[in-house]
């Protein structure tokens, strides 16, 4: 019974770490909205862009919209991704909805209206708050965590295709923000800053994804090749470790090399324990294209 403590123990902080980490991303998200895009007229996709849009056009509060459409996407939901996704969905959904509603009633001024934070720099606005909001959906994203939306539509996708979470989420938003031009008096100007943030969303999402998802190679070579892949790789580390015969050609002699394939993420706690086992060990890091298989991302094909 003791030895499974340990993996219990692992699981539970996986979990809370996913947890704080999609807490920390839907922060961002709802600070670039309510500080950046909101008070500058500005939407973009999803189904917060909708809820902006209809909140531009009736000034019904965007959290109420936002949440209405959630609850009938998280339906399709619960069928396809399973209830691990949406149990971090419907997290992400509740907390998104108390973090707009809390920002818009912090950044006002003093007549109580929706402040920029950049003054009267519509472009600068777009930027920064895409920025942001992209960043935050990544974070949530790498952590199995979801704002709802098209993340929803995104997130099926590429669950049986290769395409990136950016690229999907960036094909649904054209629509949206294509629809902001029936809202009286929005200008072509606006329409096109959401264009503009549709593109730096997707970028940011991209980039935080892929270089969380970011694979490496270990080649360890050291007479404690025992110790290192049992006690620190295996059972700290939780990763498989593949034991090659090689022989050194200038001393002639045998010698065990350790084949690891870890995320890049993980790369500093291998050295860690390399070192604390064998400090004259020699390791060779190297960056893969893709890894594909238990523990990593799954085969995809078109």
């Amino acid at each position: 019974m003791n030895k499974f403590k340990p993996i219990r123990i692992t699981n539970m902080w996986t979990e809370m770490k996913d947890y704080l980490f999609i807490t920390l991303g839907l922060i961002l998200y709802s600070f670039g909205w309510a500080g950046f895009l909101i008070p500058n007229k500005i939407t973009t996709g999803g189904v917060t862009g909708i809820s902006a849009i209809v909140y531009y056009a009736t000034d019904i509060p965007i959290q109420n919209t936002y949440v209405l459409i959630n609850i009938v996407l998280l339906i399709f939901a619960l069928k396809i991704l399973g209830w691990k996704f949406c149990v971090k969905t419907i997290y992400g959904i509740a907390v998104l909805y108390v973090l707009l509603w809390f920002f818009q009633r912090i950044i006002v001024d003093d007549q109580g209206q929706a402040l920029s934070l950049v003054g009267d720099e519509p472009f600068m606005a777009c930027i920064i708050g895409a920025a942001l909001c992209g960043i935050g959906l990544g974070m949530a994203f790498t952590h199995n965590g979801s704002t709802g939306g098209t993340d929803i539509i995104a997130a099926i996708v590429n669950k049986y295709r290769d395409v990136t979470f950016g690229r999907m989420t960036m094909l649904c938003d054209i629509c949206i923000i294509s629809s902001s031009s029936f809202i009286p008096g929005y200008t072509i100007e606006k329409m096109a800053f959401g264009y503009c943030t549709l593109v730096v969303i997707g970028l940011c999402i991209d980039y935080v994804v892929n270089n969380a998802r970011q694979s490496v190679q270990f080649l360890i070579f050291s007479k404690e090749y025992e110790k290192i892949s049992d006690a620190a790789i295996v059972q700290n580390i939780h990763r498989g470790v593949t034991l090659l015969d090689g022989t050194g050609w200038y001393s002639k002699n045998g010698v065990k090399v350790i084949v690891v394939l870890a995320k890049k993420r993980e790369s500093t706690n291998i050295f860690r324990l390399v070192k604390a086992i064998d400090p004259n060990a020699f390791i060779s890091q190297s960056a893969v294209i893709g890894v594909f298989g238990e523990g990593f991302d799954k085969i995809k094909v078109k």
